[in-house]
């Protein structure tokens, strides 16, 4: 799972590196992104959480199937890792994610760093005018030096044409919801966890490394075989921060995974 106003394509090449360690990589669009979209009025339309998990459900038990007797990790970016986060700490979804071999976290939006945290009287506004007009669309997307660092990067992705930086009133309410669940403590994780990998850069100038910190101090720990990696001046986008951080965080994650699926594991 992705963040906020990415698609799949937008990985360049960590799933091939990934890939190239013999680790079958697949993924999707989050609906109202990428190429779940096909009319203007989608755009950013993802549904409340209950929709979201619903609709993680539905693919992690498909490929828990499709795959009985091979482990199955996901991982989650931003909005998308703060998503997987919820699931884990959901009890309906306890047995699902216990079958699980490991979830990887990517900067996962826990807390927004202060600079980017939008006023109470904003949110409260946006969670009032929510209720009345869910599927409103509002444009939001962060100065783009707030999410990589390579400016090569940051001009494909000021000139993607799926990179809508698009999301309605619901969307928002209920990702912010997420968060605010995730930092206060309302949100424990599930038992059953067999291994949970969570990486931030401490450069990021848009979801918090600290509160991503701070959660794995008070519910990450809970995981026997569990550990928080910090990326030292790293931007919000590990996975495509410079050329040169680039293959070390993909071989970061294919050793982390690699570790969990071997022989004997």
């Amino acid at each position: 799972m992705h963040g906020f106003s990415e698609h799949i394509n937008r990985y360049y090449d960590f799933f091939p590196t990934v890939a190239s360690r013999g680790i079958l990589c697949t993924g999707i669009d989050q609906r109202g992104w990428g190429r779940t979209v096909s009319k203007k009025s989608e755009q950013g339309d993802a549904g409340t959480t209950e929709t979201v998990l619903a609709d993680l459900a539905s693919l992690f038990e498909s490929y828990l199937s499709s795959h009985p007797s091979t482990p199955v990790f996901i991982m989650g970016h931003s909005m998308g890792g703060a998503e997987i986060l919820t699931m884990a700490s959901t009890p309906k979804y306890q047995t699902l994610i216990s079958r699980i071999t490991g979830i990887l976290l990517e900067s996962p939006y826990i807390a927004l760093v202060p600079a980017r945290e939008p006023y109470t009287v904003v949110r409260l506004l946006g969670k009032a005018l929510g209720a009345w007009m869910p599927k409103f669309q509002i444009p939001n997307r962060p100065p783009i030096e707030c999410v990589v660092h390579d400016p090569a990067v940051q001009q494909d992705i000021l000139r993607d044409p799926m990179g809508n930086g698009v999301g309605t009133l619901e969307m928002f309410d209920n990702m912010l919801g997420r968060g605010a669940d995730l930092q206060s403590g309302k949100l424990v994780l599930n038992g059953g966890i067999m291994a949970l990998w969570l990486a931030h850069g401490s450069g990021d100038e848009l979801t918090s490394c600290e509160a991503s910190r701070e959660w794995f101090e008070r519910e990450g720990v809970k995981v026997k075989d569990s550990q928080f990696k910090e990326y030292d001046g790293w931007s919000h986008q590990l996975h495509i921060d410079t050329p040169e951080h680039r293959p070390i965080f993909a071989k970061d994650v294919a050793d982390w995974i690699l570790a969990r699926a071997g022989p004997g594991k």
